[in-house]
């Protein structure tokens, strides 16, 4: 048992460590193409390859299929897998820019944007019995087996996943990768694994990562707009924390991974006169 929880951590750990940069290869590797094709539908079928091919990297590499680098080493490189093949992670990365939001997810953490005072998920959990993902399973030759819930050969509970290379072909690393324009009422952007969601609606969730966020601007006073975007967003980190002990006060019993991203250029907090 503590073989198996070493390696999810190690698993979680190296997508920490590691998926941003690999996706940051994979950008510079197409980055003309994806220069050249500026507007419409082939620029969307660009950055979905994008997200597929950095997931998909990234997979290999916790498998030992491909030489992966040594974390702290920027010219070290060893071929071996991260951790035992019975385990792995769920993956969701958002990529925010002036003009859209690009998530990409792979498995049953959520990203979840709250648009003036309503929440909109980003992206769909990896369920095994969603239709399509149950169809999808079915067509590999697997199973869907209820065992406290829906699960893939009777084992796990979510159909996609980085690692867990022994229900393969049936538990897939690809990511779904969703497009959502910005927009001047976005305030917040709450990436999360299932330990919050499975107690916390994203209604509720999105509704106190705002109001912990004006909370800090409150006492703290805003931040110059020159120090946005550097380092780590205290405002933010106070909002993840407070999401995080309020979900372990309502009995999550899953891992609990949050980031809250602040999407506001500035912040004015009112003050009472």
């Amino acid at each position: 048992m503590a073989l198996v929880e070493m390696g999810l951590l190690q698993v979680a750990d190296y997508c920490h460590d590691r998926i941003h940069f690999a996706l940051a290869e994979e950008i510079e590797r197409i980055k003309e193409e994806l220069c050249e094709r500026n507007t419409g539908e082939g620029r969307q079928v660009q950055w979905e390859k994008v997200f597929v091919d950095c997931y998909l990297k990234v997979n290999d590499e916790v498998k030992g299929k491909i030489s992966r680098p040594v974390v702290g080493s920027s010219d070290m490189m060893v071929l071996e897998a991260v951790s035992p093949e019975t385990v792995g992670s769920t993956a969701v990365v958002a990529l925010v820019c002036s003009s859209h939001i690009i998530v990409s997810n792979c498995g049953d953490s959520r990203a979840v944007l709250l648009r003036g005072k309503a929440s909109m998920p980003l992206s769909v959990d990896h369920k095994p019995d969603r239709e399509d993902e149950y169809a999808r399973i079915e067509r590999a030759g697997g199973k869907v087996i209820q065992w406290q819930g829906a699960r893939v050969s009777g084992v796990l509970a979510m159909s996609r996943s980085i690692g867990d290379e022994y229900l393969e072909p049936y538990v897939i690393p690809d990511p779904e990768v969703t497009f959502m324009p910005r927009a001047r009422e976005d305030e917040c952007l709450i990436l999360a694994s299932d330990g919050l969601w499975d107690v916390i609606s994203n209604q509720d969730a999105c509704e106190l990562a705002r109001k912990r966020i004006l909370w800090w601007h409150k006492r703290n006073g805003a931040l110059p707009l020159a120090e946005r975007g550097v380092g780590e967003d205290q405002a933010c980190q106070a909002a993840a924390d407070f999401l995080s002990k309020l979900a372990l006060q309502k009995g999550s019993k899953d891992n609990i991974s949050i980031i809250v991203v602040d999407l506001k250029a500035q912040r004015k907090p009112r003050i009472r006169s």
